[in-house]
């Protein structure tokens, strides 16, 4: 790819990123000058992208929408990126398995072949979180519309295993809609109950017609990824475990090493090493400390130990 063709794909790529740049900074950018920039936008122009020029204090350019964009172009990397993100979502949740392999078989028949030797060689084995979470994509646009729309959201939430009895809608403010661990969740302030919530979009039926626009509400701590991180590790507050605890377990540290998560392993002996480690409650992180099949020393705190009390009697009625 000559250095020409190489910039035109950079600057076209660039465009699409964002809707105004200036002259000055895509200059920048491309390590080229204002007139080149001119130069090579004429060329985009003769290729049928439509990017218009705007005047201001800094003046710079736009890649307009167009009903008859020609064909996108994408560079080595941007080829690889898409190649990964359609195989990716065969295992997304959101419904869209055979949407995406039609999509990358496509895009791979519009590439040239050296680009399509690179996309072929991406082989990647995406394992399913599991198949009961599938969500109606019509549901996720109906989300990340309210979302955008900033308006109430009618909706009713299905909780298993509960009556089904009819009740009224759920109305929120839908903040967030989020993916983890293959399962999709809206983040929301509960105007009934007056206090944020997550619930599973796979569980969400979203009625007609939606509410009223809202004033977004500042999200606790700020962080999206860190407060649904938080809330499933039963914390209301930061991104920790509500308890946590440290133990010495006979039994060497690397034998305990990959099975612990977020915890932390000290070896203090050979045969012997020091486990720091969080829980929802007490009683789960005394059972979870219990599945390493090794003699505990509990070294705190307290209601780490009458946790292990509490278990110790439920084993034995057990057992018994």
């Amino acid at each position: 790819m000559t250095g020409t063709s190489a910039r035109l794909l950079t600057l076209l790529s660039l465009l699409q990123a964002r809707r105004d740049w200036p002259g000055a900074t895509l200059a920048a950018r491309l390590d080229v000058t204002p007139r080149t920039v001119r130069r090579d936008v004429d060329r985009l122009r003769e290729l049928g992208y439509p990017v218009q020029a705007f005047k201001g204090p800094d003046g710079g350019y736009r890649l307009d929408a167009g009903a008859e964009l020609p064909p996108l172009l994408f560079d080595d990397d941007q080829a690889v990126a898409l190649a990964v993100a359609l195989q990716l979502a065969a295992v997304s949740g959101a419904g869209i398995e055979e949407a995406a392999a039609r999509a990358l078989t496509t895009v791979r028949q519009v590439l040239p072949a050296r680009l399509r030797h690179r996309v072929d060689a991406v082989q990647v084995t995406a394992v399913p979180h599991g198949r009961d979470a599938d969500v109606d994509p019509a549901v996720l646009v109906a989300l990340t519309s309210a979302v955008r729309a900033r308006e109430v959201l009618r909706m009713d939430h299905a909780t298993p295993g509960a009556p089904e009895e009819w009740a009224p809608p759920r109305r929120v403010e839908p903040h967030h809609l989020v993916t983890r661990a293959g399962r999709w969740y809206l983040v929301a302030w509960d105007l009934d109950r007056a206090d944020w919530r997550v619930f599973r979009a796979d569980r969400i039926t979203p009625r007609t017609p939606t509410g009223p626009r809202f004033v977004p509400r500042e999200l606790p701590g700020g962080d999206v990824a860190g407060f649904v991180a938080a809330r499933f590790k039963g914390s209301t507050g930061a991104d920790e475990w509500p308890c946590r605890g440290v133990v010495e377990l006979a039994v060497p540290a690397a034998e305990v090493a990959p099975f612990v998560g977020d915890g932390v392993v000290e070896a203090i002996a050979p045969d012997r090493c020091r486990l720091t480690l969080g829980a929802w409650s007490w009683n789960g992180l005394a059972a979870s400390i219990g599945r390493f099949d090794a003699d505990v020393t509990v070294l705190g705190p307290p209601e780490l130990t009458a946790a292990f009390r509490v278990l110790a009697a439920r084993y034995a009625v057990a057992g018994g």
